[in-house]
């Protein structure tokens, strides 16, 4: 039989890389191959437009197993199994419990309790918040509190209560300090009190072996805008971090590795966010390693994961339900530990139960109807996913070695250096949405214009999430999403309107058929991403004709939209015809006659190059909208 299939193969010639590269060479008829085909990623990378097998060639971990050192194929042997999980914030105990005895019996087998950090709670209140909840089945995460030791002695005294078997509690209390000092600027009491709580919390929990009491909150820097290999860098640095400090406290690699939970955000960029995964896992394995563990499963990494804020939209939301479904998909392939899907308004106001539905199922779906728990590691051999993992590696490593270099997470955070490095990353990325090089659906592209929003949805929606403290010892990380540009600047369209006639842009659509449709439909698309009224026209016989019927709607725009040649042509006579009744654009840049329009007085032209949101902005300027 193999002989056989050797014979029909040999029958087919096998084709070079250089073959396919000179037909390609040929297709592009001269143009520049590395332009109109290599993708230029923010990451530092270049990716090709094809992968072979010699492209492997270079990638040591391909004959690892599932569930084997260093686990870049997943921490699993079998199956790609991960735990759904739903957080509830603690607002009264027995409401918050009765929520959770509904959502396990919904598909969910992870909880997250948001806690009020400042109340220290008693045995009485966390064994009310968790009756009936078999703590040996459901994994139970604590969020948000201040006192973890007392959680961690409560949940102890509890399991020995109810006799459960303490190596079958499964959970995490997410106690980080490192966060807390990124993100505002203070410890809770000071870098050397907090670290000796952290070594407290790993010996007393040491009755839960499954139960995790470091958190490594790496969601921060994706949804301060950091870019993939910056997120999984400084994550790592984070984790480094409390392996040095704490093994500084007398503990071992062996004993704090297992103790640590990473908690990362997933965006939009479907098969990196899969090969984001799969490189932290690699490096994070070497990371420990290097500290010296005697067992190598403590070298798995446990990642739960949720969709970034930073790709959510407060417009035409139900889109944010794709954004989170392909992100889902994304970190379930890249084989993570448990998954919260975010809500899809839950970054513009208190999620419904309708809203937490539709995110338990988008996951239940993708695990009981699509599978995707059946396979480990269904990404591995792929070429291309292949070499994105090793070009996250390699970049993420340098990186992460630059801050070892500058004395690890704190001291590279006290110089500046990872907040100077996700502010430029973050500017690029809103020039990106601002261009349209990055398109965040019904924001910057195809908005909604019947959408209106009247009410204040909060200033929060639209601002950056600063939580600095008053007495911060560093400039902190602040959290926004790329959004919010573009829905402040609509926004102020919408509270206008509420007072006065919306902003109209009109389409002055004349000769060629093709390019006036061509350039009405961009040009409405465009003024839509303001909230402006748009008005297409079927095309007028003459200039005289639109003239005429401009001057009897007077609308507050007009878009002339032509073709170049027509430009030449009549694009000066409808301007100077127009230009005191209204603003007037050119949907198009004719070189030639640029100089021309702007010396006649036109100042606004709208082409593929524009900055949208900066010309939007000016108009609104200029029509009085604030």
């Amino acid at each position: 039989m193999e002989n056989q299939k050797n014979k029909l193969f040999d029958n087919f010639p096998g084709t070079s890389s250089q073959a396919w590269h000179d037909l390609i060479m040929k297709d592009l008829k001269g143009a520049d191959y590395d332009k109109k085909l290599l993708w230029q990623t923010n990451e530092g990378f270049a990716v090709q437009p094809f992968y072979r097998a010699e492209n492997l060639d270079q990638i040591n971990w391909l004959k690892s197993l599932p569930g084997s050192f260093p686990y870049v194929r997943g921490n699993s042997a079998a199956g790609n199994n991960w735990l759904v999980r739903q957080d509830i914030r603690v607002r009264d105990i027995a409401e918050a419990n009765e929520k959770a005895l509904d959502i396990l019996m919904k598909g969910v087998d992870s909880l997250g309790f948001e806690l009020d950090c400042k109340k220290v709670y008693t045995v009485d209140e966390i064994e009310r918040l968790l009756k009936n909840i078999r703590a040996d089945i459901a994994e139970l995460n604590f969020l948000r509190t201040c006192h973890p030791n007392e959680i961690v002695e409560i949940l102890i005294a509890l399991v020995t209560k109810y006799n459960r078997s303490y190596d079958k509690i499964k959970g995490s209390v997410n106690f980080d300090p490192l966060a807390r000092f990124a993100r505002r600027g203070i410890w809770y009491s000071s870098m050397d009190d907090d670290m000796n709580v952290a070594a407290r919390l790993i010996k007393t929990s040491s009755k839960l072996p499954e139960f995790r009491v470091i958190g490594v909150n790496g969601h921060l820097f994706t949804n301060a805008g950091a870019g993939i290999v910056q997120e999984v860098a400084f994550t790592l640095s984070m984790g480094a971090e409390y392996l040095t400090q704490l093994t500084s406290k007398g503990l071992f690699a062996d004993d704090i590795a297992p103790k640590i939970k990473f908690s990362l955000a997933v965006g939009s960029s479907y098969f990196m966010e899969i090969a984001k995964f799969r490189a932290l896992r690699l490096l994070w394995a070497q990371i420990v390693n290097a500290f010296g563990i005697n067992d190598a499963d403590h070298g798995k990494m446990n990642i739960h994961a949720t969709n970034a804020n930073w790709n959510l939209t407060f417009y035409d939301p139900y889109v944010n339900m794709l954004r989170t479904t392909t992100g889902s998909m994304s970190a379930i392939l890249g084989s993570i530990d448990s998954f919260a899907v975010m809500p899809y308004n839950a970054v513009f106001e208190e999620t419904t139960d309708f809203s937490e539905r539709i995110a338990r199922n988008q996951q239940l779906v993708l695990k009981e109807e699509c599978y995707f728990d059946k396979i480990a590691d269904p990404a591995a051999g792929s070429y291309y996913i292949e070499n994105l993992t090793k070009s996250i590696v390699d970049e993420a490593w340098k990186l992460f070695l630059k801050l070892d270099e500058e004395g690890g997470f704190i001291a590279s955070l006290r110089k500046g250096i990872i907040q100077h490095s996700i502010k430029e990353s973050a500017a690029i990325r809103d020039s990106n949405i601002a261009n349209k090089r990055e398109i965040l659906l019904g924001t910057n592209q195809y908005a909604n214009v019947a959408e209106m929003v009247a009410a204040d949805p909060g200033y929060l929606v639209f601002s950056e999430d600063d939580r600095t403290s008053d007495n911060a010892e560093i400039e902190t990380i602040k959290t926004y999403r790329g959004a919010q540009a573009f829905e402040r600047m609509r926004y102020k369209t919408d509270i206008f309107s509420k007072t006065a006639k919306r902003p109209q842009a009109w389409m002055f659509t004349f000769g060629n058929l093709t390019m006036r449709k061509a350039r009405a439909s961009f040009a409405c698309n465009f003024f839509a991403c303001a909230g402006f009224e748009t008005i297409d026209n079927p095309g007028f016989e003459t200039i005289e004709q639109g003239i005429a019927s401009a001057k009897e709607e007077k609308p507050d725009i007009v878009v002339i939209c032509s073709s170049d040649e027509e430009y030449n042509e009549n694009a000066v006579k409808i301007f100077n015809a127009l230009k005191n009744d209204c603003i007037v654009v050119l949907a198009g840049f004719p070189k030639e006659l640029v100089d021309t329009l702007k010396s006649a007085g036109m100042q606004h032209f709208i082409h593929t190059k524009s900055n949208l949101l900066e010309t939007l902005e000016g108009i609104q300027k200029k029509l009085g909208v604030a």
